[in-house]
């Protein structure tokens, strides 16, 4: 079976957009999942993002990876909910794209993204243009149907070293082959920015289980920031992750996770916790 848009593709309907400046829609998440990642909900609003610049540039080309300057995280979401998305452009040129966006569930705000850029490329480099214009047009009347994403496999981070309670890395090796990367992208694979992302979270929370708290509650992730990714990564890449604390207090602690491919910083980012649970 075909997995384009089916393995990696998180808007199943456009409500409304105006190309290259607004745009909302939805998404949801298939019932049958163990669970559904908050990296998967940022995706999403970047997947619809992505479509009000193609649609407003002609689909001649498209956003790949790039920054965040900030992510925050506001509430968990379960599979057999509905995501409301929504993305507002502050450009959308041939070189880049510009925006921020949210994403809420039975009107309970999830996710808030801001000042989020995209370097433009060929899309012709990465789909086929034709392809992406029908599925645009399909989004914007009758939607897709909804429940053909699976899951995703969870990559296993290898532990390479430690302190504890101060930094801790690991290896993460990119599959040769996925699912996702017939959808991520059909003509250039690319293991998918938000997966990256999710690794290095899961990295900061194995040092985060070492961080004592003033109340003995479990830290949470409240916030990334300064997010970026500065290379594509390849099916088959080896990547080197390290987490470490930047400061702490009662109620927060500041961790900085970086990407390396071999002594070369590739991405990062800044990350928030609390002992304050989300909802």
């Amino acid at each position: 079976m075909d997995d384009h848009f089916r393995a990696f593709t998180f808007v199943d309907r456009i409500t409304s957009v105006q190309p290259g400046v607004r745009i909302r829609g939805l998404y949801t998440i298939p019932p049958g999942l163990d669970d559904f990642p908050a990296s998967l909900v940022a995706e999403a609003v970047g997947q619809l993002a992505a479509w009000s610049a193609m649609a407003a540039l002609d689909f001649k080309v498209r956003p790949v990876a790039g920054l965040a300057g900030g992510v925050e995280f506001l509430s968990f979401v379960r599979p057999g909910q509905q995501l409301e998305l929504a993305a507002d452009l502050e450009s959308a040129e041939a070189d880049a794209v510009a925006y921020g966006g949210s994403a809420s569930a039975n009107g309970v705000p999830v996710i808030r993204l801001e000042h989020c850029v995209g370097p433009m490329m060929p899309l012709e480099d990465f789909d086929d243009p034709q392809v992406l214009r029908e599925r645009f047009a399909l989004l914007c009347t009758q939607g897709a149907t909804p429940g053909s994403f699976g899951g995703v496999p969870t990559v296993a981070l290898e532990r390479s070293g430690s302190v504890a309670g101060l930094w801790t890395r690991a290896t993460l090796q990119v599959p040769t082959t996925a699912r996702f990367f017939a959808d991520h992208f059909p003509r250039r694979p690319v293991f998918p920015g938000t997966l990256l992302m999710d690794a290095n979270l899961r990295l900061a929370a194995t040092l985060a289980a070492e961080l004592p708290t003033a109340n003995g509650l479990p830290w949470q992730l409240r916030a990334v920031s300064n997010v970026k990714l500065r290379a594509f990564t390849p099916p088959g890449e080896t990547l080197e992750l390290e987490a470490r604390l930047s400061e702490r207090d009662e109620k927060t602690a500041r961790l900085i996770v970086e990407i390396r491919k071999g002594p070369r910083v590739v991405g990062g980012a800044r990350v928030l916790l609390t002992t304050e649970a989300r909802t």
